[in-house]
């Protein structure tokens, strides 16, 4: 697809085909000059002004003024692109490059098309030709070396790289560039030669040495590569990369001994960079898989490196993921998680694990003591504000959940975890809903919905607290009749769904459900309430006798309720007016 200029959006417009013109020397007339530059800045006036069907018929009839006019077929180009129409779009702009070949624009366009539509042969002839008369556009060689490499072209690839070298003059990157190329040809002796050339022109960098030195490495000549290490550690006994590769030469050489010696060296120096220790530790845990798995030495190696201070936690971090993917007891994986956070106590991750093994062991006042940290070191963290919100509600302190659930909304945003944004806003509907703050509750259960449409235990919460206010009882029986089909053998939703239509006066249907829910009530079940919504419903569709024996039971159940006891008293179904009933 080729790229529009400017700012030119796709339009309707009609598909006037064009064909390639010769160049030709002929001038125009004064007049048709004049002519041409008022048509052609017109159509540049109402392209500004977005009347692109406009401005491309003025270039066309431009055009025809001027067939030689180089400038309106590269203009035209963009609009044929904007119409889909690239093959006229690349007519266009190998005309606008043959009528103008001086014209870098034009052949970087048209170099930028063959390479979009994979004509390496074309792009490469054209990036030749922006060279040709260009020397300053380095930017071209790039390009033609990276063409001539998809081509495979080695020998042009090394003519390019010497190119570069005239324009720029010679640096580490393409004296580099040329040894890669030398590999891929598998001449080995000029690879060697071009990095040997680095050594020599800068003998006070000890990096060029080591670098010699994995190359060499890399091509089964380990005891060169070993003189280079060593003199390199002559210089800078520190020296990081050289330590590296000379643990890379023990370790390829079998020297175990002398390879740990320098592995212990590096992961406990300060002057090791993370990246270096994690990749080298990762390291010696595969060959600890592969030699079968002896976590012990992998703790072992950690723990001697974990007594020295550390300036970051990678070691640490490492080492509680070590223990958690070997599934070792949970006391100890959550004392690692621990440990990172004496040394980064901004670590989220690790918080939340320890926070989740709290959780599960119910140590809900340990949830907070822990939670309360990471509100200042992450205060962007939804997570934390529900942990600490839902240790507050299990904790009976409703008010301190609310609270912490109203910091953790201010804090959501398009990345937030669905799950846990819908969670919370659901348990703030329930606790407003118990300080009878009705249309809070209402709004908060509204934007649970709203990331997670199917949130069953929201939906039946919210139907049943509508259907106890008597409000919007078909948007209740929605939601109710949504949770049903989740759970068809859900005793609660069964109940809530068959209460919903009681109150529509919908008794038939009712007594179908709430005799399902009766059905499925768990043989421990402590929920009062659905023997006596079974009650009411039977009492209303003429049957007291069962609804005597229902309220009953729900009576036997624990019901305190003063309207139960009269329902039974007087044989008859009592609307409740003070009473309120709870979710069950």
């Amino acid at each position: 697809m080729l790229v529009m200029c400017g700012t030119l959006q796709a339009f309707p417009c009609k598909d006037k085909r064009l064909k390639p013109v010769p160049v030709v020397t002929s001038k125009l007339s004064r007049n048709d000059r004049l002519r041409f530059e008022y048509f052609y800045i017109e159509a540049a006036r109402q392209q500004s002004a977005g009347h692109y069907d406009a401005a491309f018929d003025l270039l066309q009839h431009a055009l025809s003024i001027n067939p030689q006019a180089s400038e309106a077929y590269f203009e035209l180009a963009s609009y044929y692109s904007a119409m889909k129409n690239d093959s006229l779009g690349l007519v266009c702009l190998e005309t606008a490059a043959r009528l103008n070949p001086e014209s870098d624009t034009y052949l970087e366009r048209l170099g930028e098309y063959y390479i979009g539509t994979q004509k390496y042969t074309k792009a490469i002839q054209t990036y030749e030709n922006l060279w040709s008369h260009n020397h300053t556009d380095t930017d071209a060689l790039n390009v033609l070396s990276q063409l001539y490499h998809q081509q495979k072209d080695y020998k042009k690839m090394l003519d390019v790289i010497r190119r570069l070298e005239l324009e720029e003059g010679t640096s580490e990157r393409l004296t580099l560039a040329k040894m890669r190329v030398y590999d891929q040809m598998d001449d080995k002796k000029q690879a060697y030669l071009e990095l040997k050339s680095l050594v020599i022109h800068h003998p006070n960098d000890v990096n060029y040495k080591t670098m010699l030195g994995n190359w060499l490495m890399q091509n089964n000549r380990s005891k060169e590569a070993y003189n280079l290490f060593v003199d390199v550690l002559k210089d800078e006994p520190n020296n990081n990369l050289a330590q590296t590769s000379l643990y890379d030469y023990y370790t390829a050489t079998h020297q175990d001994t002398l390879a740990q010696v320098y592995l212990n060296r590096l992961l406990r120096s300060n002057n090791t960079p993370s990246e270096t220790k994690n990749l080298l530790l990762r390291a010696f845990i595969q060959k600890n898989e592969q030699d079968g798995g002896d976590s012990t030495k992998v703790l072992a190696l950690m723990d001697s490196i974990l007594v020295y201070p550390q300036k970051d936690a990678t070691i640490a971090q490492l080492k509680a993921a070590y223990m958690s993917i070997k599934k070792m007891p949970e006391d100890q994986v959550i004392e690692a998680f621990k440990n990172v956070l004496e040394i980064a106590p901004d670590d989220a991750s690790a918080r939340i694990n320890v926070i989740q093994s709290l959780w599960n062991k119910k140590d809900y006042d340990g949830v907070i003591a822990m939670c309360k940290p990471a509100r200042e070191y992450n205060p962007d963290e939804l997570a934390f504000y529900y942990f600490d919100g839902l240790a507050h509600y299990q904790k009976k302190d409703d008010d301190g959940a609310l609270e912490d659930f109203r910091r953790g909304v201010s804090q959501i945003n398009s990345q937030s975890n669905s799950d846990m944004v819908s969670d919370v806003y659901a348990i703030m509907g329930d606790i407003l809903n118990a300080k009878e703050r009705y249309k809070e509750a209402f709004a908060a259960y509204d934007s649970c919905l709203q990331w997670k449409p199917d949130n069953v235990l929201c939906l039946n919460n919210y139907a049943y607290y509508l259907s106890l206010q008597n409000l919007n009882l078909k948007k209740a029986e929605e939601m109710s009749y949504k949770t049903v089909k989740a759970e068809p053998k859900n005793s609660t939703y069964l109940d809530t769904y068959a209460y919903i239509l009681f109150l529509e006066k919908r008794y038939s249907e009712a007594r179908i459900y709430i005799d399902q829910a009766m059905t499925n009530m768990d043989s421990v079940s402590t929920s009062y309430v659905i023997p006596e919504h079974a009650g009411d419903i039977y009492a209303l569709s003429g049957d007291l006798a069962k609804a005597e024996m229902y309220w009953k039971q729900s009576l036997k159940m624990g019901n305190k309720s003063k309207s139960l006891q009269r329902k039974i008293r007087l044989r008859k179904y009592i609307k409740e007016t003070d009473e309120k009933k709870h979710i069950h």
